[in-house]
C-alpha cells in the first residue's frame, strides 16, 4: 500500500476522520465492483498527471495528492463508468476520501447551503454608459446595455460611495470601481468621486481602493497623476497588435484605436503609473494567435495580461461557440506552457489566467460561486439602480435594489440560493465545480454553459502545471501575488 502524499497546502479539516488514508492498490479498486452515484468519485475526484507522475485532485478543499500509477490507471477507468453509490463509497473508503452522505463521514467544507448575504465590499459605478469606440464584441453594447447612452449625475455617484461605506463591515477595506462604456469620458466626475471617497472613507474608518476598466484612448496627464496618487488598478482592453486591435475596435473618424492606446501608455509612463496595470484581451473568432498577443502585451509593459472568451455579444458573429472552445483551449494551454517554462526558470511571465490559477490552487481556493456578484459586490447604473454586477446592469432578473433604498437583501439572498453550484445542473456532478463556481452569471443567463469542457480542460492542465511549478520553482508561491487589487471589482468579494 502506498500513502497519498500531499503536494499543495490543505485547508484545516472539520474532522480528523477526513484525513486521507492509504491508497487502494489495483485489486482494491477492481474488487469494488461497478455501479454509480450522482455525487460519487467522478464528481469528487480527478486523476491527472504531471512530469512528476500521477496525482489526485479532491474537490472538497481543492486538495492535491501523489497517487501510484497503477491505482491512478484503475481509478480513471472506474470513474469513467457508471456505478452504484455504495460501490463508489467502498473505493472512496479505501482512499480515505469521504463522499457526501456516506456513513460516518464528516460534513464537507462546502454543501448545498446558500451563503449568507455578506456586507457590501465593492461597488462599481457605471459613470458613463457610452463609449468613444465601436466594438461589435462589447458585452455592454458601447455602454448602453441595449438602451440609450447615459451619464451618471454627480449626486448619484456620491450617493453610491456613501451607500458602499454605510453597507460595508466596520473597518473593512472597500473598492470603488469605474465602469462604462468608457469611464474616462466622465473624467471630471471620476476625479470628484475619488476625492469624495477618500475623504468619506477616512471619516468612517474604511480604506478605499479604486478600479478602472478603460480603452485608454482618452487618458490625460491629470488622470495618470490621479492613478499614481491613489491605490488604483487599471484594466485596459487590448485585442492584439495594431492590425489585430484595430480590426476589432473602430475609432471615430477612421483613426487607429491602437495608436491611441499606445499614446495612453506613454501618458502613464510619463505622468504616473497605477499600482497595477493589466491588459484584458476579449477573444473572438477573429482574434489572432493568443501566444503572440500575450507576448505583445507583456512587451508593452503590462503587469498582467489575461484572456476572456466572448461568449455573449450584441453581434453573435463575435461569440465563441461550443466548437470554437476546442481551439481556444489549445491556444490557452500553449500560453500556459510558455508561462510554466519561464516561471520555472525564475523569469517573470505575467500571464494572468495562469498565475491566478496557480495561486488559487496553492491556497486551496474553493467556492460555490464564480465571483462576488450579488454578494459582496454590486454595480450601480447611471440612474441609481443596483444590479448583481457591471455586466448585468439594467437586467431586471438581476436587480438588487437602489442607492436610495439600499441593497435588496431578499433579492441577494434569493440570488445566492438559486445559483449555488451544488444546486445547479450539470455543475453539481462536475469535479471542477468549486474552482469554476458555475460560470459567469451574465454568460450563463444568455448562452448557457457552453464552455464547460474548456474549463475542465484548462483546469486539468493547470493542476499538472501547479505540481511541476511547486517542484521546480517553489519560490514563486512565496512572492506576493501579481496585485493586491482586483482588476474586476467582483473578484474582491469571492
Amino acid at each position: 500500500m502506498s500513502v497519498l502524499l500531499q503536494i499543495g497546502r490543505r485547508p484545516p479539516d472539520r474532522n480528523p476522520a477526513s484525513a486521507p488514508g492509504p491508497a487502494p492498490d489495483a485489486e482494491a479498486v477492481s474488487a469494488a465492483g461497478s455501479g454509480g452515484g450522482p455525487l460519487g468519485l467522478a464528481a469528487e475526484t480527478k486523476v491527472f498527471r504531471s512530469a512528476h507522475g500521477a496525482h489526485l485532485f479532491v474537490a472538497d478543499g481543492s486538495r492535491i495528492y501523489d497517487l501510484p500509477e497503477a491505482a491512478a490507471d484503475r481509478l480513471e477507468r472506474w470513474t469513467a463508468a457508471a456505478h452504484d453509490p455504495a460501490q463508489d463509497a467502498a473505493v472512496a473508503a479505501g482512499l480515505g476520501l469521504p463522499l457526501w452522505g456516506g456513513a460516518g463521514t464528516p460534513p464537507p467544507r462546502i454543501d448545498g447551503t446558500p451563503a449568507a448575504v455578506p456586507p457590501l465590499a465593492s461597488l462599481s459605478l457605471n459613470v458613463m454608459q457610452a463609449c468613444n469606440l465601436s466594438c461589435g464584441h462589447c458585452y455592454a453594447d458601447e455602454g448602453r446595455f441595449g438602451g440609450s447612452a447615459r451619464a451618471m449625475p454627480r449626486e448619484t455617484a456620491f450617493a453610491a460611495v456613501d451607500r458602499l461605506l454605510a453597507e460595508a463591515a466596520p473597518g473593512a477595506a472597500v473598492v470603488v470601481g469605474f465602469m462604462g462604456g468608457e469611464p474616462l469620458l466622465a473624467r471630471d466626475l471620476l476625479h470628484e468621486v475619488v476625492a469624495h471617497a477618500t475623504r468619506a472613507g477616512a471619516a468612517t474608518g474604511h480604506a478605499v481602493r479604486f478600479a478602472l476598466t478603460t480603452n485608454l484612448t482618452t487618458v490625460r496627464p491629470a488622470d495618470a497623476e490621479l492613478f499614481a496618487a491613489h491605490p488604483f488598478t487599471v484594466a485596459v482592453s487590448l485585442d492584439g497588435d495594431r492590425v489585430g486591435h484595430d480590426a476589432l475596435r473602430r475609432a471615430p473618424g477612421g483613426g487607429s484605436a491602437y495608436d491611441r492606446l499606445r499614446a495612453g501608455l506613454e501618458v502613464l509612463d510619463r505622468y504616473g503609473r497605477p499600482r497595477h496595470l493589466s491588459a484584458r484581451v476579449s477573444v473572438t473568432p477573429y482574434t489572432g494567435r493568443l501566444i503572440d498577443i500575450l507576448e505583445h502585451g507583456i512587451g508593452l509593459g503590462f503587469d498582467e495580461v489575461g484572456f476572456s472568451a466572448v461568449v455573449s455579444a450584441p453581434d453573435a458573429a463575435y461569440e465563441i461557440d461550443t466548437a470554437a472552445f476546442t481551439g481556444f483551449l489549445t491556444q490557452m494551454v500553449e500560453c500556459g506552457q510558455a508561462a510554466l517554462r519561464e516561471l520555472a526558470a525564475g523569469r517573470p511571465y505575467p500571464f494572468g489566467n495562469f498565475q491566478t490559477a496557480m495561486y488559487e490552487l496553492h491556497t486551496g481556493g474553493h467556492r460555490p460561486y464564480p465571483c462576488g456578484a450579488g454578494a459582496g459586490y454590486l454595480s450601480a447604473s447611471a440612474e441609481g439602480g443596483l444590479y448583481a454586477c457591471h455586466r448585468l446592469v439594467d437586467d431586471p432578473a438581476f436587480a438588487m435594489g437602489s442607492l436610495a433604498q439600499g441593497p435588496d437583501q431578499e433579492a441577494r439572498a434569493a440570488h445566492l440560493a438559486a445559483r449555488h453550484v451544488d444546486r445547479a445542473e450539470p455543475c453539481r456532478s462536475c469535479w471542477a465545480r468549486y474552482l469554476c463556481g458555475g460560470g459567469c452569471y451574465h454568460e450563463v443567463s444568455r448562452r448557457g454553459r457552453t464552455g464547460c469542457d474548456y474549463i475542465r480542460g484548462w483546469l486539468a492542465f493547470c493542476l499538472g502545471a501547479y505540481v511541476e511549478l511547486s517542484q521546480t520553482a517553489p519560490q514563486f508561491f512565496r512572492q506576493p501575488t501579481a496585485s493586491d487589487l482586483p482588476s474586476d471589482p467582483a473578484a474582491l468579494a469571492r
